[in-house]
């Protein structure tokens, strides 16, 4: 597969982002790691905010994508623990990107911010439809499906303080686990 420059640059500065955070890492750091200038970087993009707002919406879109599958599922609690799965498979593979834009959105313009969330809104929206389908089913309890749909991304989105890839766990494992967590939260026991 061939990687054009434009992706490095998008790579290697979402590593650095992760590793050193957006504000301390500058344009020239990001150069000098591709053994590129700082002229050739910007032939790229304008600006560092326009490399953290391209890494972000990668991130959001992947995301997006690898959630959209488990609304297909009729089994809503099948499609909850395929819904958590996804998001964490992808936030295991896609480890920079996904921290960095979890990290990054507060350094974002207000334009690109709005960007970036109504992509984050759309992966959550899809998360409530499970959860909805699931109450509507007699499946779940009745909850708060705002509340449970935050409950549930931000469980899988903390893991990005402790979980590092190549651990003794698998992201999906973890997310098994918190799924189990939710489940027996949301279970109607009288079924």
């Amino acid at each position: 597969m061939v990687t054009t420059t434009r992706d490095r640059i998008l790579e290697e500065a979402a590593k650095l982002f992760t590793e050193k955070g957006y504000e301390a890492t500058s344009v020239q750091d990001i150069a000098q790691a591709l053994g590129l200038s700082k002229a050739a970087l910007y032939h790229h993009f304008r600006s560092k905010e326009e490399i953290l707002a391209e890494i972000s919406l990668l991130a959001l879109e992947g995301l997006l994508r690898a959630g959209e599958k488990a609304l297909g599922t009729e089994d809503p609690r099948e499609a909850l623990r395929q819904f958590m799965e996804a998001h964490a498979r992808f936030f295991e593979e896609n480890y920079a990107f996904f921290v960095t834009m979890l990290q990054g959105i507060k350094s974002l313009s207000p334009e690109n911010r709005a960007r970036t969330v109504a992509l984050r809104d759309r992966h959550e929206a899809n998360l409530r439809e499970i959860l909805r389908r699931g109450m509507a089913q007699g499946v779940f309890r009745p909850v708060d499906v705002a509340l449970a749909g935050r409950a549930v991304l931000s469980m899988l989105n903390w893991m990005i303080r402790w979980f590092r890839p190549g651990g003794p766990m698998r992201a999906e494992e973890v997310a098994r686990g918190y799924f189990d967590l939710i489940l027996r939260g949301l279970e109607d026991g009288s079924t």
